[in-house]
C-alpha cells in the first residue's frame, strides 16, 4: 500500500502529467466503480496527506515570519534614521570645504560682483511676481513682505506606496517656503499651472531616495502625517534642488537666529544707583539670562519633524526631555514662549502619531507588548491617564477579536477549554504587561479593574450563549463551569480575583439550570412512581450486577451490597434504585456549580426532589394490602432513610462546608413506619 501510494504520488508529481490523459487511462484500465472509488481515495488520503504536510510547514515557519517581518520594520526606521545621519555628515564635509576655500572664494566673489553686479531683493520679488502670475490661486504669496524667489523647475510626483507616477507639478522654492503647483495641460493663456500646497520651510525635512531602476533622480520631502516623492529629469536637477533646499534652509535657521540676537542687547546697561532707601530694586531683564543660541535648540522644531517622521519616538522625546532640563529654572521670556509654541506643535503631532500606533485599526497579533513601546513614550510625554485608556481599549479589541475568530466545535466542552485557554491567558499577559507599563502610575490599577470587569462580561457573554443558550445537560454545564472557575483562581498569582465577578454574571443562568434540571428529576420520579409495581429488581447477568455496585459505590453508597441477593436479584424496586442514581448524579453537578449565592435555591431543590420519594413511598405503604408487598416497600424506606438520605447530607456538608439543616428535618419528619403484617394500618 505504501509502495503504491509513493508511485501515485511520484507519477503527479511528474512535470509531464496530463490529468486528461491520466483520466482516460485510469477509466480503460478499471474493472468498474468500484475500483474507481478505491482509486479516489487513495487521491484524497494522499491530498490531506499533502495538507497536513503543508499546515506543519507553515506553523514550524511562523514563528520565523513574524520576528522576520519585526526585523524588517526595525530596519526600515534604521535605514531612515542612517539616511538622515549621511545627509548630516555631508552637509558638514561641505562646510568644512567651505571654510577652507573661502578665501579663494571671497576673491573670486569679487571679481564677479565687479563685472555682473549683484542681483537686488527688488529684481528678486519681481521675478518671483512675473512666475506666480502663471499660477492660479495664489495672489496672496506676495503679501509677505521680504520673500523672493529662489529656485523653481519642473518635477514629477510620484504614489509613495506604489511608487506610480501621479501627475506633473511646477515647484516654486522661496526663502521661506515651498510652493508645489500642478500642470494644468489644457490650459490655454499665461496661466498654466494650479496652486496645490505651500509648505514652510522649518515644517518639512528632505530625504534623499537611493536609485533603484527604473525609479532614480528621486527624493522625498517628509512632512507629518504625509510625504510625497518627487522625480526631477535628471541627476543633475535632483543634485541641484537637494543642495539648494539644504542651503536655504540653512539660511532662513541662521537668518531667523542673527534676527533674534539683534534683538538682544549686546552689553547691559548698569542701571543707575538709587540712593533712595525706599526705592525697591527692579529685576535684570530676564530676556539677557535665557541663552537660546545654542545649534540644538534652534534646529531643535526640525530635528523633532524629522524623528516624527522616521518613526523615532525614542529619541523625539529624548530631545524635549533635554529640553524641558535645560528650561527646568529659566524664566518664561518671550523667545521661550515662541520657542515652547513650536515645540508644543511637535508633541501634539508626536501624541497623534502615538495614539494611532494603539488604536484597534492597528494589527493586534503582536499581543500586549507590541504596545509597550507608544505606552511607554506617551508615559514620558505626560500623557499617562490617555495611554492607561488607550492601552485598555487596545487589548479589548484584541480580546473581542480572538473570541469571535474562536470556531465554534460540536463538542461544547472543547469549545469551553479554547475560550477559556485563549480569554485567561490575554487577561494575564495584558495583567502582567500592565504592571509593568504603568508601575509608577498606581492611580490607573483603578481603570484595569473595570477593564477586567468589562473584558469578563465579554467572555460570560460567550460562555453563557454556548453553555446556557443551546440547552446543554447539567453535568456538560457544571464541567464547564468548573473549568473556568479553574481558570479564573489561577488570575490570583498576580494579585486579582474576578471569581466573584464571574460568578455574579453566571448566576441568573445557572439557577434557571439548576431548576430545570429539578423539574426534569421531578417529572421523571413521578412518571416511574405511577407504573411502580413493587417488585425485586432482576440484572439478569453478574456483570451487569456489578457493574450496578460500582455505580452505587461511585455515588457514596458504600453499604449497597446488603440490598443484593443471589442469582443476580437486587432487594429494592428499580423506582428507587434510578431515583437514587438521579440524585446523586444531581447533587454532584450542583456541587460543581455551587456558590454561596445558590446556596437556598439549591437545598430547596434537593429537598423537592427527595421529597417526591419520600411521599410516594409513605403513601404506598399506607395503600398497599398484601403483607409482602409491605415488608418489601418498608425495605426500600429503610434504604432511603437510613443509607441515600445520611449520604445527601454528608456529601452536601462537605461540598459546601456547613450543615443543610432542612434536609436533616425532612429525614426525621418522615422517618420509616413500623408494618403490622395482620394489619393494613401503618404506624409511627
Amino acid at each position: 500500500m505504501a509502495e503504491t501510494g509513493s508511485r501515485l504520488r511520484k507519477q503527479l508529481e511528474s512535470a509531464n502529467f496530463d490529468p486528461q490523459n491520466y483520466v482516460k487511462q485510469l477509466s480503460q484500465q478499471s474493472d468498474g466503480d468500484r475500483d474507481l472509488q478505491e482509486h479516489r481515495q487513495k487521491i484524497q488520503s494522499l491530498a490531506d496527506e499533502t495538507a497536513q504536510n503543508l499546515k506543519k510547514n507553515v506553523y514550524k515557519n511562523y514563528r520565523q515570519f513574524i520576528e522576520t517581518a519585526k526585523e524588517i520594520s526595525y530596519l526600515e526606521s534604521e535605514m531612515y534614521q542612517l539616511s538622515h545621519i549621511l545627509t548630516e555628515q555631508k552637509s558638514i564635509m561641505e562646510s568644512i570645504t567651505q571654510a577652507l576655500l573661502s578665501t579663494d572664494k571671497d576673491e573670486t566673489a569679487k571679481e564677479m560682483l565687479a563685472a555682473f553686479p549683484k542681483e537686488t531683493e527688488e529684481v528678486k520679488q519681481r521675478t518671483l511676481t512675473t512666475l506666480l502670475e502663471k499660477v492660479e490661486g495664489c495672489k496672496n504669496i506676495m503679501e509677505t513682505p521680504g520673500r523672493y524667489l529662489v529656485y523653481n523647475g519642473d518635477l514629477f510626483e510620484y504614489d509613495a506606496d506604489n511608487m506610480s507616477q501621479i501627475q506633473k507639478v511646477h515647484a516654486f522654492l522661496m526663502n521661506d517656503c515651498l510652493l508645489i503647483a500642478t500642470w494644468l495641460a489644457n490650459r490655454r493663456g499665461t496661466v498654466k499651472y494650479k496652486y496645490s500646497a505651500l509648505y514652510d520651510l522649518e515644517s518639512f525635512a528632505v530625504v534623499n531616495v537611493k536609485d533603484n531602476p527604473p525609479m532614480k533622480d528621486m527624493f522625498k520631502i517628509l512632512m507629518f502625517p504625509d510625504s510625497r516623492i518627487f522625480q526631477a529629469e535628471n541627476s543633475k536637477i535632483k543634485k541641484e534642488w537637494l543642495e539648494i533646499l539644504e542651503e536655504t534652509k540653512k539660511n532662513k535657521v541662521a537668518k531667523d537666529r542673527h534676527k533674534k540676537e539683534e534683538e538682544v542687547p549686546t552689553s547691559p546697561v548698569r542701571p543707575e544707583v538709587s540712593m533712595n532707601p525706599f526705592d525697591e530694586e527692579e529685576p535684570l531683564d530676564s530676556e539677557e539670562l535665557v541663552d537660546l543660541s545654542p545649534e540644538w535648540i534652534q534646529e531643535l522644531p526640525e530635528d523633532l519633524d524629522v524623528c516624527i517622521a522616521q518613526r523615532d519616538f525614542e529619541g523625539a522625546v529624548d530631545l524635549l526631555d533635554k529640553l524641558n532640563e535645560f528650561l527646568k529654572d529659566q524664566p518664561v521670556t518671550p523667545r521661550v514662549k515662541e520657542l515652547r509654541g513650536k515645540v508644543d506643535e511637535r508633541v501634539r503631532q508626536l501624541t497623534e502619531v502615538l495614539v494611532f500606533e494603539l488604536s484597534p485599526d492597528r494589527s493586534l497579533r503582536g499581543g500586549p507588548k507590541a504596545t509597550r513601546r507608544a505606552v511607554s513614550q506617551l508615559i514620558r510625554l505626560g500623557q499617562s491617564t490617555k495611554a492607561c485608556e488607550l492601552f485598555l481599549r487596545n487589548r479589548a479589541a484584541a480580546v473581542h477579536t480572538a473570541i469571535r475568530q474562536l470556531r465554534i466545535e460540536g463538542a461544547t466542552l472543547l469549545y469551553i477549554q479554547k475560550l477559556c485557554n485563549i480569554f485567561f491567558t490575554s487577561l494575564l499577559e495584558t495583567a502582567r504587561e500592565f504592571e509593568t507599563d504603568f508601575a509608577g502610575n498606581t492611580g490607573c490599577y483603578s481603570a484595569f479593574v473595570v477593564w477586567s470587569r468589562s473584558a469578563m462580561k465579554m467572555f460570560v457573554d460567550a460562555f453563557s450563549k454556548q453553555v446556557f443558550d443551546s440547552k446543554e445537560s447539567l453535568s456538560t454545564a457544571a464541567e464547564c463551569v468548573k473549568f473556568a472557575s479553574e481558570h479564573c483562581r489561577q488570575l490570583s498569582e498576580i494579585g486579582l480575583d474576578l471569581t466573584f465577578i464571574m460568578q455574579s454574571l453566571l448566576v441568573k443562568d445557572i439557577k434557571a439550570s439548576l431548576l430545570s434540571q429539578k423539574d426534569i428529576i421531578i417529572e421523571a420520579t413521578k412518571h416511574r412512581n405511577s407504573e411502580e409495581m413493587w417488585r425485586r429488581m432482576n440484572l439478569m447477568t453478574p456483570e451487569a450486577l456489578a457493574k450496578l455496585k460500582d455505580e452505587m459505590r461511585s455515588c457514596g453508597v458504600g453499604t449497597f451490597e446488603q440490598y443484593t441477593g443471589d442469582d443476580c436479584w437486587v432487594n429494592l424496586s428499580y423506582t428507587v434504585v434510578a431515583f437514587t442514581k438521579q440524585m446523586m448524579a444531581f447533587l454532584e453537578e450542583g456541587l460543581k456549580l455551587y456558590f454561596p449565592e445558590l446556596h437556598m435555591v439549591f437545598l430547596e431543590s434537593l429537598r423537592e426532589i427527595i421529597l417526591v420519594a419520600v411521599q410516594h413511598v409513605d403513601y404506598s405503604l399506607r395503600c398497599e394490602q398484601e403483607s409482602e408487598k409491605k415488608a418489601f416497600i418498608l425495605q426500600n424506606a429503610s434504604f432511603l432513610h437510613e443509607t441515600v438520605l445520611p449520604v445527601v447530607e454528608r456529601r452536601f456538608e462537605e461540598g459546601v462546608g456547613k450543615p443543610a439543616k432542612q434536609l436533616q428535618d425532612l429525614r426525621k419528619s418522615s422517618r420509616p413506619v413500623r408494618v403490622n403484617p395482620e394489619s393494613t394500618m401503618s404506624v409511627v
